[in-house]
């Protein structure tokens, strides 16, 4: 296989990944400006960490700011694929962004709030997918 498909394999995963991501990020963005409660299968730690002071930045759920995010990781990861080299480089530090967020989050769950959102820790592995996918693609040619 050469490494131009390879590439274009990974990018293709990179935005599937980034539409799951994408549609889980709307729901809690779509849940929160609704007023609704997210169902989190009866965990309760969800519940408080989704209520909390630190899910919202100056009024604006953190789910909107990750459905931006993921949107753009889709879009960028969808150029790439196509040979767009420029692309990559926004995919990648995109991506970066993304998964030093993710680290703070995952951060103020564990030792802030000391409870865990089951929504949060799924997004958590698609960054850290999306971030392996960028470690594992070969560079420029």
């Amino acid at each position: 296989m050469t490494r131009s498909r390879f590439r274009t394999i990974l990018y293709v995963v990179a935005a599937s990944v980034s539409l799951v991501g994408l549609g889980e990020a709307t729901y809690l963005t779509v849940i929160y400006l609704t007023g609704a409660t997210a169902v989190c299968g009866g965990s309760a730690s969800c519940f408080e960490v989704l209520g909390s002071k630190y899910a919202r930045i100056a009024g604006i759920p953190i789910a909107a700011f990750g459905t931006v995010a993921y949107f753009s990781a889709f879009s960028f990861a969808t150029f790439a694929a196509f040979g767009y080299p420029r692309a990559r480089t926004f995919f990648a530090l995109m991506v970066g962004a993304m998964f030093g967020f993710t680290l703070w989050l995952l951060f103020v769950q564990a030792f802030l709030l000391h409870a865990f959102c089951r929504y949060c820790l799924f997004s958590a592995a698609m960054i850290f997918l999306l971030a392996g996918i960028v470690a594992a693609s070969p560079p420029s040619d």
